[in-house]
């Protein structure tokens, strides 16, 4: 199976997307299944894992009526609060969901100690104890607090988006790689190698500056934990979809058969679930 295993999907509305600032006027439109579906065929994808984008159970349940509707979103990445004293309520009501297949929340905009709370740690191992697994959207600011919350979830299923977004505009990459490296020994923590062209120059980007962050995730996280995400429609403000697949597809083009096919979607598959 070949999966984009990292895509958005919104009605715009400027508040609750209040994040796409004035340079980002490109996405402030809607983006439904309808938009993302011919750009999946073109590159040959069987589907797809719609990830949160809001902060809102209103935005978990508008992804999974989406997924009920079109059979090639695989997955569902939700939000709900993992800090809340109700959440074993809110989690018994999604028990039938079978496209729900993990939680996420935007931790790149807290305070990288916020992510070890009390509340938040066990919040993760409650989603965890029932197979669901949790995306980190972090910045590399927060690898180190990233480490010690994968210790205190030993047994959980953890995927880190973006590459946790490096600093590729200014090619600096020697502390991200020092602090991805104790991430890529725990066995169960994966890697997205998605929303890189946004962490890159928007205007000038070249796969050229691209290929030396791939090239260490592979050697950090192999092709059995690394799986290809295009972070639609948000890329959309630095390249089209096809330009970065053709990146991705460049560079998995030397690995071998069974290689690509991981990183393209069984690797997505496996860990999701799917």
């Amino acid at each position: 199976m070949r999966l984009d295993s990292h895509q958005h999907f919104w009605e715009y509305d400027p508040k609750r997307q209040d994040w796409i600032s004035p340079e980002m006027s490109r996405i402030r439109r809607n983006f439904l299944p309808a938009d993302l579906f011919p750009l999946l065929q073109d590159a040959k994808l069987d589907g797809c894992i719609a990830v949160q984008a809001e902060e809102s159970i209103r935005e978990t349940d508008f992804l999974l009526d989406l997924a009920s509707q079109n059979e090639w979103i695989k997955g569902v990445v939700g939000w709900a609060d993992l800090k809340s004293e109700q959440l074993d309520e809110v989690l018994d009501q999604y028990a039938d969901s079978s496209r729900l297949v993990g939680f996420r929340e935007v931790l790149q905009a807290r305070d990288p100690r916020y992510m070890l709370q009390e509340e938040f740690v066990r919040g993760v191992q409650k989603i965890g104890k029932r197979g669901y697994s949790y995306d980190i959207l972090i910045f590399p600011n927060h690898l180190s607090a990233t480490l010690e919350l994968v210790k205190k979830c030993p047994d959980q299923r953890f995927v880190i988006d973006h590459l946790a977004k490096p600093y590729i505009k200014d090619g600096e990459w020697k502390e991200w790689k020092k602090g991805m490296a104790p991430l890529a020994e725990r066995e169960l923590v994966h890697c997205k190698v998605s929303g890189m062209i946004t962490e890159a120059n928007w205007q000038n980007w070249t796969p050229a500056q691209l290929f030396p962050y791939l090239e260490i995730a592979l050697e950090l996280f192999g092709p059995d934990r690394l799986m290809y995400g295009s972070d639609w429609p948000v890329c959309l403000v630095a390249g089209e979809y096809e330009h970065y697949w053709q990146v991705i597809e460049d560079f998995t083009a030397s690995l071998s058969p069974s290689e690509k096919t991981k990183i393209l979607g069984e690797t997505a598959a496996g860990f999701y679930r799917i």
